[in-house]
């Protein structure tokens, strides 16, 4: 075992939450608060349904052990198939927290691998279901950016998220450090390396691969309980991968997440963004608007450009969801689904848009999602936003309280203001000694409103 390895293990399976700041812990809850609102607000849509119905067809279990309830369902699956129905839910509404160095999510495999997980876990505490949820980032992160940095391909987070669940399994189901090392191998070797320019450019139900990433991981913790070996993974083992840990529980990428204000692909936050600042610092309505010029990164300006036929086009628009941003002031799942796909007077809008690409923004991705606009009134002036940075993240932070409100405006019109407003109560009081997880587990696996496909 390498020295890298000793020191992952370390950190998974004997970090308690005492050794862990409180900043991070109370990071950690508000990324499980923000993401939860987002798997909340799929539960009725379209791909949600499809996955749930999937893993009750597909992935059941016959021992109670390796079983737990598919969340905001109720129905009892395998460990693996409850974990994949919940990431894959969430994955396809694109709202979930995210991490620039990993150019993707961990949160979306986090929260389902968590609530699963824990349902074999009564006593577990809330500052320890915390600390879960700090090995799961922390693992997910660097192996992600220990995977950019030593492959040509762009993977998509499935690829790498995989050895955050693995290691988060590792942990609450009490493995010893080489059963960890073969989850790791495993889960890495299995783990979805799906193109993502690919889904860029075809936007579909795939998403970021995360459906299959918290499959794989929670897959691979089960195979190698039982004994199943796997090759050592390159991500942590490999010598080229070794400065990516090197400050492992020094540095907490926790702490350094972004959180989406619009359900949208990160890329295009920059361009909704400018565009927001623009018409509310001139007081202008979209009508009083002849053009609007886009300047942003290469990435960003491969996204879906034209009128989307799914919620999946949608969801990696850049003209579209600037679009809907002028015309309405927000973007919510109703401007993204069902007929908000048909709106005529975003589709008007959107002639007037047009989208470049920027060397000096594309010289800083991934670690910046940076765009200006110039906006052409119909008076004739020309107003310019400069550079602008996607909001949510380290670079420009939103506050606590606008996290805690953006959960509210997604969970409350699926389950309800009263179990929202439960839920939120109980996240955050993860950080109490004193808490249980099983204070909020009763909230979470009875169905949603409705399990009516809202289709896109």
């Amino acid at each position: 075992m390498t020295d890298t390895f000793h020191r992952v293990a370390d950190f998974a399976l004997n970090r308690g939450p005492e050794d862990m700041p409180a900043s991070a812990r109370d990071a950690a809850a508000l990324m499980v608060l923000d993401t939860m609102g987002i798997l909340i607000a799929s539960a009725p849509m379209e791909a949600g349904v499809i996955a749930r119905d999937t893993a009750a067809l597909l992935y059941a279990s016959t021992d109670p052990r390796f079983s737990a309830r598919m969340l905001f369902d109720g129905r009892q699956v395998s460990l693996a198939g409850a974990a994949y129905a919940a990431a894959t839910q969430t994955d396809n509404l694109d709202g979930h927290d995210g991490y620039n160095p990993t150019k993707g999510h961990i949160g979306v495999v986090v929260v389902p691998a968590l609530a699963v997980l824990a349902q074999h876990c009564p006593d577990l505490t809330g500052p320890e279901a915390l600390a879960a949820v700090i090995v799961g980032y922390e693992i997910a992160g660097r192996a992600g950016i220990a995977l950019h940095a030593t492959v040509s391909d762009y993977h998509t987070s499935g690829a790498w998220n995989a050895l955050g669940v693995a290691a988060m399994a590792a942990r609450l189901r009490g493995h010893s450090p080489d059963q960890l090392r073969q989850a790791l191998g495993i889960a890495e070797y299995h783990g979805p390396r799906s193109q993502m320019m690919r889904e860029i450019a075809n936007p579909t139900m795939l998403h970021d691969g995360s459906g299959w990433g918290v499959m794989v991981g929670m897959s691979a913790a089960v195979l190698a309980e039982r004994g199943f070996t796997g090759a050592p993974a390159i991500t942590i083992e490999e010598d080229r991968a070794a400065p990516f840990w090197q400050d492992l529980g020094r540095f907490w990428q926790m702490e350094h997440q972004y959180v989406k204000p619009y359900p949208i692909c990160r890329w295009a936050h920059a361009a909704i963004d400018a565009t927001r600042a623009l018409m509310q610092a001139h007081d202008l309505t979209h009508r009083q608007i002849r053009h609007l010029q886009v300047n942003s990164f290469h990435e960003a300006a491969c996204l879906y450009p034209g009128i989307p036929a799914t919620t999946s086009q949608a969801q990696y628009s850049l003209a579209f969801a600037v679009a809907v941003q002028a015309v309405h002031g927000r973007i919510g799942v109703e401007h993204i689904s069902g007929g908000g796909l048909s709106d005529p007077t975003v589709a008007g809008f959107l002639q007037r848009i047009a989208i470049s690409e920027s060397p000096r923004h594309s010289a800083r991705f991934p670690d910046g999602r940076w765009a200006d606009v110039q906006i052409t009134t119909t008076d004739g002036r020309v107003l310019d936003s400069g550079d602008t940075h996607a909001r949510g993240g380290p670079e420009a932070p939103m506050s606590r309280q606008d996290v805690i409100g953006k959960y509210l405006d997604f969970a409350a019109p699926a389950i309800g203001e009263a179990r929202a407003a439960a839920i939120r109560d109980a996240i955050l009081g993860l950080t109490d000694p004193d808490s249980r997880f099983s204070d909020l587990a009763g909230l979470l696996y009875d169905p949603a409103k409705s399990r009516d496909a809202v289709s896109g």
